[in-house]
């Protein structure tokens, strides 16, 4: 029995009723227009009957899967922008449909260098976010479990810093940066975790303070004294801990005033771009090493120079996960208080750094004056 568009009680959208293959179908077109719906009907109509023979696999589309995937659980917003691109990308294109080919195509479609992207890039804008779909549209037997070609991603090279250039950072970075930056290099905790901290998640009496991981578990953290005298130092006490400043002119030619936001934007990322140019400024007079980039803004003819850094405030996990083992040489404690899924993430930081830079870590992370370091 075909598929018939009917009206129902109390709703202008014309609904498609009827049976394919023993099932009975009763469905809103979304539509009041007859030719629309009609296109509708005869759309549905071929997809159940497909579905009907083939199985599930042979009409979900990509769209239906992003939708599913998106409510399942919480996403982070890095997530649901490359989910968003990929969307625009392959809409409504069935699952089955989308191969090796299709994903090389879509690193032309959707990377700004295409093909040429970096690995990393690739990874992260495409083909990660692609492969977790695929991989929860299969395990609910809309698809085959993706078979795809990864890229060869060249083998990253740990940067951390030393404790007298990091004693010399947080000497150069202003005021309302001064306190994050001791509690990143005191903690290991990533940027967002440090963004989303809250009062109510700090325990200075106990000396402790609780950050959530993206994944979703707990990390209870033991704040060194250094960490706990610069929390201490801060005026507020509710909401998040650590908050934007700006300089603002309420009037043309007036005072600069300085403008306390509720708290720094979270975008999930951990590589620091929430603090950029404080912490470009902070590293350039630091000496902290980099190079100055020069370019034309778009529509200006007058070239603009920046400094970048070599290091990113990613690096300060990198920095705290080096020295601890420094201190402790305990890879196991190092992975729990780290809250790395695997040992293997780890070893990377082992035999990074002398013993001679152990009396100069001590120093730092038991000074009790954050302010003179």
């Amino acid at each position: 029995m075909s598929l018939k568009i009917v009206k129902r009680h109390k709703t202008k959208n014309l609904y498609i009723r009827g049976t394919i293959r023993g099932t009975s179908v009763c469905e809103s077109t979304g539509t009041s227009d007859p030719k629309r719906a009609e296109e509708y009907r005869a759309k549905r109509e071929a997809e159940l009957w497909t579905e009907s023979i083939y199985g599930k696999k042979a009409t979900v589309t990509f769209a239906h899967a992003v939708a599913a995937y998106l409510e399942a659980q919480g996403r982070s917003e890095t997530t649901k922008f490359h989910l968003r691109r990929l969307l625009d990308h392959f809409g409504t294109r069935r699952l089955m449909e989308i191969a090796q080919p299709q994903l090389d195509e879509a690193y032309r479609k959707i990377l700004r260098d295409g093909v040429d992207a970096s690995p990393a890039t690739k990874m992260r804008g495409v083909l990660t976010p692609l492969r977790a779909v695929l991989e929860f549209a299969a395990i609910r037997q809309w698809c085959d479990r993706p078979a795809f070609e990864t890229p060869r991603i060249p083998k990253a090279k740990t940067t951390y810093l030393k404790p007298a250039e990091v004693s010399r950072l947080i000497n150069a970075a202003a005021p309302h940066l001064k306190p994050l930056i001791i509690f990143l290099v005191g903690t290991g905790v990533r940027m967002s975790e440090a963004l989303d901290l809250e009062w109510k998640d700090v325990d200075l009496r106990g000396r402790q303070a609780v950050v959530w991981q993206k994944q979703g578990n707990e990390r209870r953290l033991d704040l060194v004294p250094v960490v706990l005298e610069a929390l201490k130092a801060l005026p507020h006490r509710v909401g998040h801990v650590f908050r934007p400043v700006q300089i603002r002119r309420r009037v043309k030619n007036g005072d600069p005033e300085r403008v306390i936001g509720a708290r720094y934007h979270n975008n999930g990322r951990t590589s620091g771009g929430q603090i950029k140019s404080g912490w470009a400024a902070a590293c350039r007079k630091a000496g902290i090493p980099g190079e100055y980039r020069v370019w034309i803004p778009k529509g200006e003819i007058t070239p603009r120079r920046t400094f970048v850094p070599d290091v990113t405030p990613h690096d300060l996990r990198h920095t705290w996960a080096s020295w601890h083992y420094c201190l402790h040489h305990d890879l196991l404690r190092l992975k729990d208080e780290g809250g790395w899924s695997t040992i293997n993430m780890v070893i990377r930081y082992a035999k990074r750094m002398a013993s001679t830079y152990i009396k100069d870590i001590r120093y730092l992370y038991n000074y009790t004056n954050s302010s003179s370091l």
